[in-house]
């Protein structure tokens, strides 16, 4: 890669008259090649100049289903581009059963994954496309479909499937089903051309206004993959090697592969802050009639007019072109009309001698029939993205039969860097269709976006990385691939990976998130994420947990401020519901860390405090749909859940904690221990130390309170005999010598008005989980603040009332989270060791509705890795190659024996079985429904005419629809069977 590229006189980017409003950017591409799992491994191949097509030996050959006769031919050629685990088809992440799955066209299984992995290139939500997007698609003739046809092994109905199943005219509409896409969707064949045809068309629609974006795919899979039987005068090479334009090219090799690409009109990526892998400028189709030798041959008049109405709609000379990715099929009579065809056209309309250099991808792969086009579209886009042209595969010298003199194209056997120097980059595509149906489409180089300002890792901010998958192994693979990525693409802005992360992907059953400043960090932490839970289809219900005094720390307001959005402004609106002194007072403790660390334990000030944060918390946890079911605040975090729940207004809620902690504040000073024991334990510990029970927190952890001295020889008795932590606090809470504050209490409760809670809450003096519509009473207020607090019973009440929920501790510390687990149940602190920005993540992983693009900061669409596909090997039963059986062995003389009867099947064996045939499962259980696990109307009604030849009665479709579980269909059996209704 050393001869530097011959350039012309540079121009500024975009310095041209032509109107750029009909440009039209590809903002995502993905695909599949023989030798390369995806297009970065396959670019770096092409750069080295590698063959990736495959020589097949003999036992390969023939468990493939080759005939012997075939493969020992000496005119037989065991070579082709092979793809890799092309049977492969992840079908759970797109909602098809494993029978519908099986019997799908390889080519339109591998379509569906690859469209999915394009969008998710262009930062797009597979399945919450906004967009009007349109489904381009084309494929080559199905051979699966052949197989399973010339089988003799379907009866009408299995023919009627497999015909659904593979036939061409699906292949758009079921991408634009299974990913929800609204636009046109269009299967486009046109033989060897037919991808870059279905480009012309996106593009077209595109500047029509008939979609917004558009997704263009195409797959060229045989089956199975096998070699070819070289013809004299054919157009398949008998050294098994396609090298075109060269003086010892006898041919094409065929090729298996897929890809896509994801287009938008230029102006409206750029808008939405896109990075486009290139633009198309121009792009035509045209049919060469009658003007060639033959149906089947190329025409130099219609591949000169293409090109030329494809430049003329880009706006553009041939001599700002500098590359050409040509057809090139390698053949005696194609290759000579190519060139001599581009070589007249390009040199009217301006271009130099030798100024263009050309490109022959199925040097490298073989010839991709209806996805050649859009692979070497693809190839184009990295040529001029990254200035950077690959050799000519296996070019040695020209071919004699074409014309050089005056030429504008060159071929190079070695590759070479292209310096636009300072001129946008442009290079044309062509594809040619037998039949005559041609295509060009001219390609410019983007232009490089405004980037931000480098980053600084170690002191920016926190990010969240979100990843997700359809099963464990996948989400693992997803982690891995993004750790294996993050540290080799530095100019990526970490903001911009977060909020492709969050707003690009789907949001998949198995989840992981994790939060970190650096990539070093935040790789690290992908590839040490563990296991994850699958989550449900709807979400888990939320029980908030509110802290009490203690759990207060100066500066504990930041990590929410930081990281939860609406937390400032909910917080904000506390303070102003403040006096002037005591919302400075307040706002200096929540968000000093160097606040003296005695004076916000003063009563006072501690309890208004967290109050503060809690409910502003709630609120801001609210905002992004996180909705409790239930609430349970320990001590003063009762008086936040009655705010929360609509007991109290705010204004009263302050006013409220504010007199509580004026009066609690004057009682006479004490101190609190916490202990791991029981209640019983606890109630002997007090009894000998002159203490009282303040709190049962958990079935093995009580708090213990009274004077100080008492609660010093308690902690000096056991002396590590049992666990004795000595709280911050100080004063006895909940203890008699409170007593002092709770006339004060009641009576600042008696001046407000007592709402009854919408949302039920756990009351510490009796541990119950207070029902919505509760009265509630002045008096309950004040013997919370004395009586023992009973949180441990109030857990468990709301355990037995939601034991699927998940607790989030809003609030400073953890210690509820602590308490909520040892009652059973799930919990996340927001103000723990983990951070808050990572635990609001994790309630996403958990399967809060909550929206992760919330919690990322401003980004712009990147090219991410993506989704690792790794789906079970499905081939139709049909479809399998077979061999000749071994012949039987003559039978024994004699009489035959007997053979036992088969014993009678029950309804509901005889429903499993129709279940798994019809869909491919077993493993079924009663609830499990028909719908979920891939079924659909047509499948019903052939469930009820095979459930009906079984049981000899008429089966209504109706009632299989209304009652879809498996326990319903084999109850609706055993019913009619009993009812006797003969078919």
């Amino acid at each position: 890669m050393t001869t530097p590229y011959p350039a012309e006189d540079p121009e500024p980017y975009g310095s041209e008259s032509r109107d750029r409003s009909l440009d039209v950017a590809v903002t995502g591409m993905a695909g599949r090649f023989p030798g390369a799992p995806d297009i970065a491994t396959w670019w770096r191949a092409l750069l080295r100049g590698e063959v990736l097509t495959t020589r097949l030996d003999r036992e390969a050959l023939l468990a493939a289903g080759e005939n012997p006769a075939v493969v020992d031919s000496p005119d037989y050629v065991p070579v082709r581009g092979l793809l890799a685990d092309a049977d492969r088809f992840d079908h759970e992440l797109f909602g098809i059963s494993p029978r519908e799955a099986a019997l799908m066209d390889p080519q339109q299984r591998l379509m569906l994954e690859t469209a999915w992995r394009a969008l998710e290139d262009a930062g797009c939500d597979p399945t919450r496309e906004e967009r009007v997007t349109g489904v381009y698609a084309s494929a080559s003739s199905s051979a699966y479909l052949r197989a399973m046809l010339t089988s003799n092994t379907l009866d009408a109905a299995g023919v009627e499937e497999a015909l659904r199943a593979n036939e061409p005219d699906y292949m758009a509409t079921r991408i634009a089903y299974r990913l929800g896409l609204t636009g046109p969707a269009l299967t486009v064949l046109t033989a060897c051309s037919s991808s870059l045809v279905a480009v012309h068309l996106a593009v077209q629609a595109l500047l029509n206004g008939e979609c917004e974006q558009a997704v263009v795919v195409a797959a060229a899979v045989d089956f199975p993959q096998l070699g070819h039987v070289h013809l004299p005068g054919g157009i398949l090479s008998a050294a098994g090697a396609c090298r075109p334009f060269d003086a010892e090219a006898d041919g094409t090799l065929a090729g298996s592969g897929v890809a896509a690409v994801v287009l938008r009109r230029y102006e409206d990526a750029v808008d939405a802050g896109c990075t486009p892998h290139g633009v198309l400028i121009g792009s035509a189709v045209n049919n060469d009639g009658r003007a060639k030798a033959g149906y089947q041959a190329p025409s130099a008049t219609g591949q000169e007019a293409v090109i030329r109405a494809a430049l003329t709609a880009a706006g553009v000379g041939a001599d700002t072109l500098g590359y050409l990715e040509a057809h090139a099929t390698g053949t005696r009579v194609g290759d000579p009309i190519e060139w001599s065809a581009a070589s007249s056209v390009l040199r009217e309309l301006g271009a130099a001698p030798g100024r263009i250099a050309v490109g022959a991808v199925k040097a490298n792969i073989g010839h991709l029939d209806a996805a050649s086009g859009l692979v070497s579209l693809i190839k184009t886009l990295l040529v001029v993205r990254d200035g950077k042209v690959p050799p000519v595969t296996g070019f040695r010298s020209l071919n004699p039969l074409l014309e050089t003199a005056g030429s504008p194209l060159r071929v190079r056997a070695e590759g070479f860097d292209w310096d636009g120097d300072g001129a946008p980059r442009r290079a044309g595509v062509s594809s040619f269709g037998i039949g005559g149906t041609n295509a060009h489409v001219v390609v410019e180089q983007a232009p490089a976006p405004a980037g931000p300002a480098p980053e600084d890792e170690h002191d920016g901010p926190e990010h969240l990385l979100v990843v997700s998958a359809a099963t464990p192994d996948a989400l693992r693979a997803s982690a891995a691939r993004l750790a294996d990525w993050l540290p080799d693409h530095p100019a990526v802005p970490l903001a911009d990976t977060a909020r492709t992360l969050a707003a690009g992907r789907a949001p998949l059953p198995y989840r992981a998130t994790v939060a970190g400043r650096t990539r070093a960090e935040l790789a690290g932490r992908l590839r040490a994420a563990g296991a994850a839970r699958a989550v449900g289809r709807t979400a888990p219900p939320v029980v908030l947990l509110l802290p009490g005094q203690g759990s207060q720390y100066p500066g504990m307001a930041r990590p929410f401020a930081d990281a939860l959005p609406g937390f400032t402004a909910a917080l904000d609106g506390c303070l102003a519901r403040l006096a002037e002194e005591p919302a400075a007072r307040v706002r200096a403790a929540l968000f000093d860390p160097a606040f003296p660390a005695a004076e916000l334990e003063r009563t006072d000030l501690a309890q208004l405090a967290l109050f503060c944060v809690e409910y502003a918390a709630a609120t801001a946890l609210g905002g992004l749909g996180v909705t409790p079911v239930a609430l349970a605040g320990h001590s003063l975090g009762e008086f936040t859940a009655a705010a929360l729940s609509g007991v109290l207004d705010l204004a009263d809620a302050l006013a409220l904690v504010t007199e509580r902690g004026r009066a609690m504040d004057a009682c006479p000073p004490g101190a609190m221990a916490s202990l791991s024991v029981g209640e019983d334990r606890a109630r002997e510990l007090a009894a000998a130390h002159g203490l009282e029970l303040a709190a049962v927190n958990t079935p093995e952890s009580c708090v213990l309170a009274g004077p100080a001295e008492a609660v010093e020889a308690l902690a000096a008795a056991l002396d590590g005999s049992e666990r004795v932590r000595v709280l911050r606090t100080s004063h006895a809470f909940h203890t008699s010598l409170l007593d002092p504050a709770v006339p004060r209490i009641e009576e600042a409760a008696a001046g407000v008005r007592l709402g009854r809670p919408a949302v039920p809450y756990v009351a510490n003096a009796t541990g119950a989980l207070l029902p919505a519509g509760s009265a509630v009473t002045a008096r309950s207020f004040a013997e919370q603040a004395r009586g023992t607090v009973r949180f441990a019973d109030g857990l468990a009440a709301v355990a037995r009332a939601h034991p699927d929920a998940v607790c989030v501790e809003a609030g400073p510390g953890q210690a509820l989270s602590g308490m909520a687990v040892a009652a059973g149940l799930t919990a996340v602190p927001l103000g723990g060791r983990q951070g808050t920005l990572e635990a609001l993540g994790a309630l996403w992983a958990a399967g809060l509705p909550l929206d992760p693009a919330a919690l990322t900061r401003p980004g712009r669409p990147a090219h991410l890795p993506g989704y690792p596909f790794a789906g079970p090997r499905l081939v139709a039963p049909a479809a399998t190659v077979r061999t000749a059986p071994p012949p039987a062995p003559a039978p024994a003389p004699g009489p035959a024996p007997e053979a036992d009867a088969a014993p009678a099947r029950t309804p509901g064996e005889l429903v499993a079985a129709r279940w798994t045939e019809l869909l491919g499962r077993d493993g079924l259980t009663p609830d499990a429904d028909f719908f979920d696990l891939g079924g659909d109307s047509l499948l019903v009604v052939r469930l009820a005419h095979r459930l009906g030849e079984d049981l000899g009665v008429r089966v209504p479709v109706r009632s299989l629809l209304t009652g879809p579980t498996l326990a319903e269909h084999t109850a609706l059996a055993a019913s009619l069977l009993l009812a006797g209704d003969p078919r």
